[in-house]
């Protein structure tokens, strides 16, 4: 039975005594101007979806650096020079991930070399680059017969298939661009690129028909099975006759569609943003799916007993759990709201996953929302979610797409930096008073799969257990690769489990509060690790 966090717990957060069930306010100060991060997303259709970011290490110091795709203009890729515990700070680089067109990109250890690689989503031709270890990349296209197509592509997704060197590699593709009047019934074919037989490199692409414009998928094991599902969120305004998708992916097999008579449940929203997370300690995720007016937090519809299998059923637990946000929270415009990123994070360390979304009007649709601010959705100890942008101050009401949320300055604490449409791209840095104790753990594992895409870690305390799936996908066309950032209130000590893919559990690492630490797959203990600066 895993421990649910409970009202009765009392949480001891930097010499304050909290009540569990009060949530501490986070707080963020914006740091745009001094952090030297000077990017916009822009361009005219093509580039009303996308406006993502990367956020990974590519020098090897343990801060995450950064990309923002520029859409017509060229990306702009950041070195991240901020000191621990200090203000945010980047300086711009020539990298080689300066090109045109990007809509986002997401990093990934592809060749297992253990020098990150990126996977960059364009208006045309598709890239995969190559890091070099010193942050600058090289095409790879050709070396790696990597397939980049012609489309508008707006999703992607990796995992590790068992007995495999190389990932699997999808591609969501969006409408056919060549036909802006009439759009409508459009989609073009999404792809599966999976490695050679036996060998390095990547087969020609499979198309996965039908397809239904996803804004985001993600490799998923839902039903902790430790083989992963390909999970699509798609936009309803453009296809006709479709729904949300979830593809079996099984080594050696042609992928297939969950149905209804697997227990696939018809639905049709305009999906946009897709994040998972285990939020009520059961062992299975919910997903998170953001829309237009319309998102929901889903969870299984009936969770499996005495040992059964579960079916892909879920249920909408959007409302009870204050999580719909489909109208902005503030200012005078009652419009309904335009959600796009998304993702899971635990902003003020107390041991529940909190949520953020970005908000924006796609281009100028007057049924919906201008002034939208993002949301920073608190979890409490009842499992009920509380809006606190406003008072985090982070409720930007620019025209939002994606972002990221990752520890920049290594003090324990997830900073911000969201990309936005036609306007500067912001970063805030976190500086919540109060907040809880924190782990941040980084997994290694020896040969392919470095990164150990698609392992489960899971953190236990004396206050319960939380549990997270390492991916590399979902969000809206935003990626981070790096520590894997956990949130423990009052807890001095923890233990931490990685069950590693393809495999069961494996022993607890013993680990003390406020550390990194690198999991590394062939050690018996963790690895403490310090900031060099």
């Amino acid at each position: 039975m895993r421990l649910r966090f409970t009202l009765a717990a009392l949480l001891v957060t930097a010499g304050h005594a909290l009540a569990a069930d009060v949530p501490v306010v986070p707080a963020f100060v914006e740091e745009t101007k001094s952090s030297g991060i000077d990017s916009i997303y822009t361009g005219e259709w093509q580039y009303m979806v996308g406006g993502g970011a990367a956020a990974f290490d590519c020098n090897g110091d343990g801060f995450e650096d950064v990309l923002i795709a520029g859409g017509e203009k060229p990306a702009t890729f950041y070195v991240n020079t901020s000191s621990r515990g200090g203000a945010l700070s980047f300086k711009t680089q020539q990298s080689g991930l300066e090109v045109e067109a990007m809509t986002g990109a997401y990093p990934l250890d592809v060749d297992g070399d253990g020098i990150m690689d990126v996977v960059v989503l364009r208006v045309g031709e598709n890239m995969v680059m190559k890091g070099k270890g010193d942050c600058s990349f090289a095409r790879a296209n050709e070396d790696w017969g990597f397939d980049g197509g012609d489309g508008w592509s707006t999703a992607y997704a990796a995992t590790w298939e068992k007995g495999n060197e190389w990932p699997t590699i999808a591609i969501g593709n969006y409408i056919d661009r060549t036909q802006e009047l009439e759009p409508w019934g459009s989609c073009t074919p999404n792809v599966l690129q999976r490695p050679k037989d036996g060998g390095k490199g990547f087969a020609p692409a499979i198309e996965l028909k039908p397809s239904f414009c996803p804004l985001s998928m993600l490799f998923t094991d839902w039903n902790n099975s430790g083989t992963p599902d390909l999970r699509m969120a798609n936009d309803r305004e453009y296809y006709e006759g479709g729904q949300e998708q979830m593809w079996r992916i099984r080594p050696g097999e042609a992928p297939t569609l969950y149905t209804k008579a697997d227990g696939w449940a018809y639905l049709r929203i305009w999906g946009m943003g897709l994040a998972g997370y285990d939020l009520d300690g059961d062992g299975f995720q919910e997903y998170a799916i953001t829309s237009m007016a319309d998102n929901k937090l889903q969870t299984l519809k009936e969770p499996p007993k005495d040992g059964a299998p579960p079916k892909p059923t879920f249920k909408d637990i959007g409302w009870p759990k204050g999580v719909t946000a489909h109208r902005p929270f503030m200012g005078d415009d009652l419009r309904p709201s335009t959600a796009w990123h998304i993702d899971f994070q635990d902003v003020n360390n107390d041991g529940l996953a909190d949520l953020f979304i970005a908000k924006g009007n796609v281009s100028e649709m007057p049924d919906f929302a201008m002034k939208d601010p993002n949301n920073l959705l608190v979890q409490g100890h009842d499992g009920k979610f509380t809006e606190m942008a406003d008072k985090a101050g982070v409720a930007s009401t620019e025209t939002a797409r994606g972002g990221v949320l990752a520890d920049f300055n290594l003090d324990g604490l997830v900073d911000m930096l969201v990309v936005n449409r036609n306007a500067p791209s912001q970063i805030w840095r976190n500086v919540t008073p109060g907040a809880g104790n924190w782990l941040e753990v980084r997994l290694s594992q020896p040969g392919a799969n470095v990164n150990a895409i698609g392992a489960m870690v899971e953190v236990k305390t004396e206050l319960g257990l939380q549990t997270r799936e390492v991916v590399s996908g979902g969000g809206h066309v935003s990626g981070q690769s790096g520590w894997v950032h956990f949130g423990i209130g009052g807890a001095k000590t923890a233990q931490v489990r990685v069950r590693w893919p393809g495999e069961d559990w494996g022993k607890p690492y013993a680990l003390d509060a406020n550390q990194f630490a690198i999991l590394d797959k062939t050690a018996t203990t963790a690895t403490a690790w310090t900031p060099p600066r």
